[in-house]
Protein backbone atom coordinates (compact mmCIF):
# COMPACT_ATOMS: atom_id res chain seq x y z
CA UNK A 1 0.00 0.00 0.00
CA UNK A 2 2.83 2.34 0.28
CA UNK A 3 4.32 1.72 -2.75
CA UNK A 4 1.39 2.01 -3.95
CA UNK A 5 0.73 5.57 -2.48
CA UNK A 6 3.94 6.58 -3.60
CA UNK A 7 3.44 5.80 -7.16
CA UNK A 8 -0.54 8.05 -6.87
CA UNK A 9 1.35 10.56 -5.21
CA UNK A 10 4.80 10.39 -8.49
CA UNK A 11 1.51 10.16 -11.22
CA UNK A 12 -0.24 12.75 -9.50
CA UNK A 13 1.87 15.30 -9.50
CA UNK A 14 3.41 14.68 -13.22
CA UNK A 15 -0.24 15.10 -13.91
CA UNK A 16 -0.13 18.86 -12.51
CA UNK A 17 2.32 19.68 -15.43
CA UNK A 18 -0.15 18.73 -17.96
CA UNK A 19 -2.31 21.70 -17.64
CA UNK A 20 -5.65 20.62 -19.47
CA UNK A 21 -5.09 17.28 -17.48
CA UNK A 22 -4.81 19.67 -14.26
CA UNK A 23 -7.90 21.38 -15.57
CA UNK A 24 -10.06 18.68 -15.86
CA UNK A 25 -8.67 17.65 -12.18
CA UNK A 26 -9.25 20.94 -10.66
CA UNK A 27 -12.84 20.74 -12.06
CA UNK A 28 -13.96 17.29 -10.48
CA UNK A 29 -12.08 18.43 -7.24
CA UNK A 30 -14.10 21.85 -6.81
CA UNK A 31 -17.40 20.05 -8.20
CA UNK A 32 -17.19 17.58 -5.69
CA UNK A 33 -16.42 19.70 -2.88
CA UNK A 34 -19.67 22.22 -4.17
CA UNK A 35 -21.88 19.22 -4.53
CA UNK A 36 -21.37 18.23 -0.97
CA UNK A 37 -21.54 21.68 0.45
CA UNK A 38 -24.77 22.11 -1.14
CA UNK A 39 -26.26 19.20 -0.24
CA UNK A 40 -25.66 19.40 3.18
CA UNK A 41 -26.81 22.97 3.52
CA UNK A 42 -30.14 22.74 1.96
CA UNK A 43 -30.50 19.58 3.67
CA UNK A 44 -30.17 21.63 6.98
CA UNK A 45 -32.79 24.02 5.64
CA UNK A 46 -35.17 21.43 4.63
CA UNK A 47 -34.28 19.96 8.44
CA UNK A 48 -34.38 24.01 9.89
CA UNK A 49 -38.11 23.92 8.33
CA UNK A 50 -39.46 20.51 10.08
CA UNK A 51 -38.48 22.07 13.64
CA UNK A 52 -39.93 25.15 12.94
CA UNK A 53 -43.03 23.26 11.85
CA UNK A 54 -43.08 21.27 15.12
CA UNK A 55 -42.03 24.35 16.97
CA UNK A 56 -44.00 26.81 15.68
CA UNK A 57 -47.32 25.32 13.99
CA UNK A 58 -48.15 22.20 15.99
CA UNK A 59 -47.40 23.97 19.16
CA UNK A 60 -50.48 25.59 18.95
CA UNK A 61 -52.50 23.24 16.36
CA UNK A 62 -52.74 20.04 18.27
CA UNK A 63 -51.70 17.08 16.91
CA UNK A 64 -55.23 15.38 17.23
CA UNK A 65 -58.36 15.46 18.48
CA UNK A 66 -61.69 14.07 19.21
CA UNK A 67 -64.77 15.70 19.03
CA UNK A 68 -68.37 14.93 20.06
CA UNK A 69 -70.84 13.74 17.02
CA UNK A 70 -73.52 14.84 19.50
CA UNK A 71 -74.34 18.52 20.29
CA UNK A 72 -74.00 17.69 23.82
CA UNK A 73 -70.06 17.72 24.10
CA UNK A 74 -67.53 14.87 25.35
CA UNK A 75 -69.71 13.61 28.28
CA UNK A 76 -67.35 13.29 31.82
CA UNK A 77 -64.56 14.95 30.00
CA UNK A 78 -62.61 15.19 33.41
CA UNK A 79 -62.27 11.78 33.99
CA UNK A 80 -61.09 10.85 30.02
CA UNK A 81 -58.54 13.64 30.41
CA UNK A 82 -57.45 11.74 33.54
CA UNK A 83 -57.80 8.73 31.69
CA UNK A 84 -56.21 9.38 28.63
CA UNK A 85 -53.04 11.50 29.78
CA UNK A 86 -51.70 7.61 31.18
CA UNK A 87 -51.32 6.81 27.59
CA UNK A 88 -47.58 6.63 27.22
CA UNK A 89 -47.28 8.22 24.05
CA UNK A 90 -49.77 11.37 25.11
CA UNK A 91 -47.93 14.38 26.63
CA UNK A 92 -50.89 16.61 26.79
CA UNK A 93 -55.17 16.16 26.61
CA UNK A 94 -57.05 19.23 26.89
CA UNK A 95 -60.61 19.77 26.77
CA UNK A 96 -62.02 22.48 23.83
CA UNK A 97 -64.55 24.28 21.86
CA UNK A 98 -64.29 25.41 18.08
CA UNK A 99 -66.58 27.78 16.88
CA UNK A 100 -66.45 28.31 12.84
CA UNK A 101 -68.22 31.72 12.16
CA UNK A 102 -68.01 35.33 10.58
CA UNK A 103 -66.42 37.72 12.42
CA UNK A 104 -67.97 41.22 11.99
CA UNK A 105 -66.43 44.65 12.62
CA UNK A 106 -68.12 47.74 10.91
CA UNK A 107 -70.25 46.35 8.49
CA UNK A 108 -67.36 43.77 7.06
CA UNK A 109 -67.29 40.02 7.81
CA UNK A 110 -64.01 37.69 8.41
CA UNK A 111 -64.52 33.92 8.29
CA UNK A 112 -63.18 32.88 11.29
CA UNK A 113 -62.38 29.60 13.48
CA UNK A 114 -62.04 30.37 17.25
CA UNK A 115 -60.69 28.07 19.49
CA UNK A 116 -62.13 28.00 23.32
CA UNK A 117 -59.23 26.62 25.53
CA UNK A 118 -59.16 26.38 29.50
CA UNK A 119 -56.18 29.17 30.22
CA UNK A 120 -55.85 28.12 34.14
CA UNK A 121 -53.77 25.19 32.90
CA UNK A 122 -50.38 24.91 31.70
CA UNK A 123 -51.46 23.58 27.96
CA UNK A 124 -51.64 27.32 27.05
CA UNK A 125 -47.66 27.62 26.90
CA UNK A 126 -47.93 27.82 23.45
CA UNK A 127 -50.58 30.57 22.97
CA UNK A 128 -49.33 32.74 25.58
CA UNK A 129 -45.80 32.76 23.85
CA UNK A 130 -47.56 34.14 20.65
CA UNK A 131 -48.69 37.07 22.43
CA UNK A 132 -47.20 39.99 24.25
CA UNK A 133 -47.35 39.28 28.13
CA UNK A 134 -49.79 42.29 28.81
CA UNK A 135 -52.59 40.98 26.15
CA UNK A 136 -52.25 37.85 27.93
CA UNK A 137 -52.64 38.98 31.24
CA UNK A 138 -55.57 41.22 30.18
CA UNK A 139 -57.18 38.48 28.24
CA UNK A 140 -57.23 36.56 31.07
CA UNK A 141 -59.05 38.85 32.75
CA UNK A 142 -62.06 39.58 30.36
CA UNK A 143 -64.22 36.53 30.26
CA UNK A 144 -65.53 37.52 27.00
CA UNK A 145 -61.83 38.45 25.66
CA UNK A 146 -60.61 37.27 22.15
CA UNK A 147 -57.17 36.76 20.71
CA UNK A 148 -57.05 37.29 16.86
CA UNK A 149 -55.17 36.18 14.67
CA UNK A 150 -52.58 39.21 13.07
CA UNK A 151 -54.17 38.61 9.73
CA UNK A 152 -57.47 38.96 10.54
CA UNK A 153 -57.16 42.04 12.69
CA UNK A 154 -55.63 43.46 9.84
CA UNK A 155 -57.81 42.17 7.17
CA UNK A 156 -60.67 43.88 9.48
CA UNK A 157 -58.72 47.01 11.17
CA UNK A 158 -59.46 45.89 14.75
CA UNK A 159 -57.35 47.17 17.31
CA UNK A 160 -57.10 45.82 20.91
CA UNK A 161 -59.92 46.84 22.86
CA UNK A 162 -62.35 46.84 20.37
CA UNK A 163 -65.55 45.02 20.30
CA UNK A 164 -66.57 42.39 17.96
CA UNK A 165 -69.44 40.21 17.02
CA UNK A 166 -69.32 36.55 15.93
CA UNK A 167 -72.21 35.10 13.89
CA UNK A 168 -72.43 31.65 14.65
CA UNK A 169 -74.31 29.35 12.47
CA UNK A 170 -77.55 27.67 13.65
CA UNK A 171 -77.94 24.23 12.92
CA UNK A 172 -80.97 22.88 12.60
CA UNK A 173 -82.70 19.00 12.32
CA UNK A 174 -84.89 19.44 8.94
CA UNK A 175 -81.47 21.70 7.49
CA UNK A 176 -83.58 24.73 7.07
CA UNK A 177 -82.46 28.44 7.49
CA UNK A 178 -82.35 29.99 10.88
CA UNK A 179 -80.90 33.05 12.09
CA UNK A 180 -77.24 33.00 13.27
CA UNK A 181 -76.83 33.45 17.06
CA UNK A 182 -74.46 36.51 17.86
CA UNK A 183 -72.03 36.82 20.51
CA UNK A 184 -69.68 40.30 21.20
CA UNK A 185 -66.51 39.96 22.54
CA UNK A 186 -63.54 41.88 23.34
CA UNK A 187 -60.27 41.80 21.37
CA UNK A 188 -57.62 41.57 24.38
CA UNK A 189 -54.50 41.38 22.03
CA UNK A 190 -53.34 40.10 18.66
CA UNK A 191 -51.71 36.53 17.69
CA UNK A 192 -48.66 36.10 16.07
CA UNK A 193 -48.04 32.55 14.88
CA UNK A 194 -47.47 32.66 11.17
CA UNK A 195 -48.28 32.19 7.67
CA UNK A 196 -51.88 31.37 6.56
CA UNK A 197 -53.24 30.52 10.23
CA UNK A 198 -52.87 34.52 11.14
CA UNK A 199 -55.72 34.75 8.60
CA UNK A 200 -58.22 33.16 10.27
CA UNK A 201 -57.24 31.19 13.65
CA UNK A 202 -58.12 33.08 17.21
CA UNK A 203 -58.46 32.33 20.84
CA UNK A 204 -61.37 32.59 23.52
CA UNK A 205 -62.04 31.11 26.69
CA UNK A 206 -63.64 27.81 26.56
CA UNK A 207 -66.59 28.43 29.61
CA UNK A 208 -67.61 31.33 26.74
CA UNK A 209 -67.16 29.27 23.76
CA UNK A 210 -69.42 26.69 25.01
CA UNK A 211 -72.14 28.68 26.63
CA UNK A 212 -72.38 30.02 22.80
CA UNK A 213 -72.93 26.90 21.26
CA UNK A 214 -74.91 25.56 24.26
CA UNK A 215 -72.73 22.69 24.94
CA UNK A 216 -73.99 21.29 28.31
CA UNK A 217 -71.10 19.22 29.14
CA UNK A 218 -68.68 22.15 29.03
CA UNK A 219 -66.56 20.75 25.98
CA UNK A 220 -66.82 20.11 22.91
CA UNK A 221 -63.90 17.84 22.26
CA UNK A 222 -60.54 16.85 23.24
CA UNK A 223 -56.97 18.15 22.18
CA UNK A 224 -53.98 15.33 22.01
CA UNK A 225 -50.44 16.92 22.03
CA UNK A 226 -48.66 13.45 21.42
CA UNK A 227 -44.63 13.29 22.41
CA UNK A 228 -44.15 12.11 18.68
CA UNK A 229 -46.60 14.22 16.34
CA UNK A 230 -45.98 12.43 13.21
CA UNK A 231 -46.86 9.02 14.56
CA UNK A 232 -50.60 11.64 15.43
CA UNK A 233 -52.22 9.05 12.05
CA UNK A 234 -52.03 5.85 13.56
CA UNK A 235 -52.09 6.99 17.66
CA UNK A 236 -55.41 8.55 17.30
CA UNK A 237 -57.26 6.32 15.27
CA UNK A 238 -56.45 3.41 17.91
CA UNK A 239 -57.48 6.09 20.61
CA UNK A 240 -60.62 7.06 18.70
CA UNK A 241 -61.43 3.29 18.15
CA UNK A 242 -61.48 2.92 22.16
CA UNK A 243 -63.33 5.90 22.89
CA UNK A 244 -66.64 4.93 24.80
CA UNK A 245 -68.13 7.55 23.12
CA UNK A 246 -69.13 7.91 19.60
CA UNK A 247 -66.78 10.86 18.39
CA UNK A 248 -65.31 12.10 15.47
CA UNK A 249 -61.22 11.79 14.58
CA UNK A 250 -58.83 14.01 13.25
CA UNK A 251 -54.81 14.56 13.45
CA UNK A 252 -52.48 17.31 12.41
CA UNK A 253 -51.71 15.59 9.31
CA UNK A 254 -55.50 16.34 7.81
CA UNK A 255 -55.02 20.27 8.49
CA UNK A 256 -51.51 21.27 7.79
CA UNK A 257 -49.80 18.00 6.52
CA UNK A 258 -49.18 19.60 3.19
CA UNK A 259 -46.72 21.17 4.90
CA UNK A 260 -44.91 18.64 6.32
CA UNK A 261 -45.25 16.73 2.94
CA UNK A 262 -44.19 19.81 0.72
CA UNK A 263 -40.85 19.66 2.90
CA UNK A 264 -40.20 15.86 2.48
CA UNK A 265 -40.83 16.74 -1.17
CA UNK A 266 -38.12 19.35 -1.25
CA UNK A 267 -35.41 17.48 0.93
CA UNK A 268 -36.18 14.28 -1.65
CA UNK A 269 -35.44 16.18 -4.67
CA UNK A 270 -32.63 18.25 -3.12
CA UNK A 271 -31.16 14.98 -2.24
CA UNK A 272 -31.41 13.36 -5.69
CA UNK A 273 -31.09 16.56 -8.10
CA UNK A 274 -27.06 17.41 -5.79
CA UNK A 275 -26.37 13.75 -5.72
CA UNK A 276 -26.23 13.70 -9.59
CA UNK A 277 -24.13 17.04 -9.43
CA UNK A 278 -21.50 14.68 -7.30
CA UNK A 279 -21.90 11.81 -9.81
CA UNK A 280 -21.44 14.31 -12.65
CA UNK A 281 -18.39 16.09 -11.18
CA UNK A 282 -16.89 12.03 -10.24
CA UNK A 283 -17.09 11.05 -14.26
CA UNK A 284 -14.23 14.51 -14.30
CA UNK A 285 -12.39 11.91 -12.54
CA UNK A 286 -12.73 9.03 -14.76
CA UNK A 287 -11.61 11.81 -18.13
CA UNK A 288 -8.66 12.68 -15.55
CA UNK A 289 -7.16 9.43 -14.44
CA UNK A 290 -7.92 7.64 -18.60
CA UNK A 291 -5.80 11.22 -19.78
CA UNK A 292 -3.46 9.92 -16.96
CA UNK A 293 -3.47 5.98 -18.33
CA UNK A 294 -2.52 7.20 -21.90
CA UNK A 295 -0.01 9.35 -20.82
CA UNK A 296 1.81 7.52 -18.25
CA UNK A 297 1.43 3.84 -20.77
CA UNK A 298 5.71 3.96 -20.83
CA UNK A 299 5.84 4.16 -17.10
CA UNK A 300 3.24 1.10 -16.25
CA UNK A 301 4.57 -1.38 -19.29
CA UNK A 302 7.95 -0.90 -17.07
CA UNK A 303 6.45 -1.20 -13.93
CA UNK A 304 5.41 -4.09 -15.13
CA UNK A 305 8.61 -5.18 -16.98
CA UNK A 306 10.54 -4.48 -12.88
CA UNK A 307 7.76 -7.49 -11.93
CA UNK A 308 4.79 -5.01 -10.61
CA UNK A 309 1.45 -6.72 -10.19
CA UNK A 310 -1.64 -5.84 -11.21
CA UNK A 311 -2.87 -5.04 -8.06
CA UNK A 312 0.06 -2.35 -7.44
CA UNK A 313 -1.24 -0.68 -10.73
CA UNK A 314 -4.94 -0.88 -10.01
CA UNK A 315 -4.03 0.85 -6.19
CA UNK A 316 -2.05 3.49 -7.62
CA UNK A 317 -4.70 4.97 -9.78
CA UNK A 318 -7.64 4.35 -7.51
CA UNK A 319 -5.67 6.45 -4.77
CA UNK A 320 -4.84 9.01 -7.28
CA UNK A 321 -8.46 9.70 -8.28
CA UNK A 322 -9.34 9.59 -4.68
CA UNK A 323 -6.58 12.15 -3.87
CA UNK A 324 -9.11 14.17 -5.88
CA UNK A 325 -12.31 13.09 -4.75
CA UNK A 326 -11.36 13.08 -0.89
CA UNK A 327 -10.09 16.79 -0.86
CA UNK A 328 -13.04 17.61 -2.67
CA UNK A 329 -14.97 15.98 -0.26
CA UNK A 330 -13.28 17.23 2.62
CA UNK A 331 -13.40 21.01 1.45
CA UNK A 332 -17.19 20.74 0.73
CA UNK A 333 -18.11 18.97 4.29
CA UNK A 334 -15.96 21.79 6.20
CA UNK A 335 -17.75 24.69 4.54
CA UNK A 336 -21.15 23.46 5.07
CA UNK A 337 -20.28 22.44 8.81
CA UNK A 338 -19.18 26.02 9.27
CA UNK A 339 -22.40 27.91 7.44
CA UNK A 340 -25.03 25.79 7.30
CA UNK A 341 -25.68 26.66 11.67
CA UNK A 342 -25.13 30.05 10.89
CA UNK A 343 -27.12 30.11 7.67
CA UNK A 344 -29.96 32.05 9.41
CA UNK A 345 -27.70 35.16 10.85
CA UNK A 346 -25.78 35.41 7.71
CA UNK A 347 -28.89 35.13 5.27
CA UNK A 348 -30.43 38.13 7.72
CA UNK A 349 -27.42 40.12 7.43
CA UNK A 350 -27.52 39.99 3.30
CA UNK A 351 -30.79 40.90 3.48
CA UNK A 352 -30.78 43.71 5.94
CA UNK A 353 -27.97 45.09 3.23
CA UNK A 354 -29.56 44.61 0.31
CA UNK A 355 -33.27 45.26 1.19
CA UNK A 356 -35.06 42.15 0.63
CA UNK A 357 -36.99 39.71 1.88
CA UNK A 358 -36.47 35.56 1.34
CA UNK A 359 -39.44 34.68 2.76
CA UNK A 360 -42.38 36.69 3.36
CA UNK A 361 -44.18 36.09 6.69
CA UNK A 362 -47.99 36.53 4.88
CA UNK A 363 -47.23 33.51 3.18
CA UNK A 364 -44.58 31.14 4.72
CA UNK A 365 -45.27 30.42 8.35
CA UNK A 366 -41.93 32.15 8.92
CA UNK A 367 -40.22 35.16 7.79
CA UNK A 368 -36.86 33.98 8.19
CA UNK A 369 -34.14 30.79 6.53
CA UNK A 370 -34.07 28.36 9.37
CA UNK A 371 -30.84 25.86 9.48
CA UNK A 372 -30.34 22.66 11.85
CA UNK A 373 -27.55 20.53 11.02
CA UNK A 374 -27.99 17.22 11.41
CA UNK A 375 -25.19 14.78 12.36
CA UNK A 376 -26.73 11.50 9.63
CA UNK A 377 -26.97 14.39 7.14
CA UNK A 378 -23.11 14.99 7.31
CA UNK A 379 -22.27 11.36 7.42
CA UNK A 380 -24.64 10.04 4.58
CA UNK A 381 -23.35 12.92 2.21
CA UNK A 382 -19.82 11.72 2.81
CA UNK A 383 -20.63 7.80 2.08
CA UNK A 384 -22.35 8.70 -1.12
CA UNK A 385 -20.08 11.07 -2.41
CA UNK A 386 -16.85 8.90 -1.73
CA UNK A 387 -18.61 5.65 -2.47
CA UNK A 388 -18.97 7.34 -6.27
CA UNK A 389 -15.42 9.12 -6.26
CA UNK A 390 -14.20 5.14 -6.00
CA UNK A 391 -16.29 3.82 -8.42
CA UNK A 392 -15.11 6.60 -10.69
CA UNK A 393 -11.70 4.86 -10.54
CA UNK A 394 -12.18 1.50 -10.78
CA UNK A 395 -12.58 1.70 -14.81
CA UNK A 396 -9.39 3.74 -15.24
CA UNK A 397 -7.70 1.50 -12.99
CA UNK A 398 -9.08 -1.60 -15.06
CA UNK A 399 -7.50 0.19 -18.14
CA UNK A 400 -4.06 0.64 -16.35
CA UNK A 401 -3.50 -2.96 -15.49
CA UNK A 402 -4.64 -3.76 -18.94
CA UNK A 403 -1.94 -1.99 -20.61
CA UNK A 404 0.70 -4.61 -22.60
CA UNK A 405 4.38 -4.03 -22.01
CA UNK A 406 5.40 -5.00 -25.30
CA UNK A 407 3.02 -2.80 -27.36
CA UNK A 408 3.09 0.63 -25.01
CA UNK A 409 7.13 0.11 -25.21
CA UNK A 410 7.36 -0.18 -28.76
CA UNK A 411 4.77 2.27 -29.32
Amino acid sequence: MKLAWELANRFRRAKQKNRFISFISFSSTLGIGLGCFVLITLLSVMNGFERELTHRILSVIPHGELYATESTGIRHWEAQVHRLEQDPRVSQVEPYTKITGMLQYKGELKAVELTGLDTGTENDIAWRSRVPESDWERFQSEPDGVLLGKGVAEKLGIEKGESVQVLIPTMTADLSFKAPRSETLTVSGILNIGGELDNYLGMMHLKKASQALEIDSGALGLRFTLHDPFSAYGTMREIGYSFPQSAYMSDWTRTQGHLYKDIQLVRTVVYIALTLVIAVACFNIVSTLVMAVREKRAAIAILKTMGAPDALIRQAFVLQGMINGVIGIVSGTLAAIIIAPNLSAIVRVVEDSLGISVLSGDIYFIDFLPSELHVQDVLVTVVVAFILCVLATLYPAHKAVKVEPATALNG
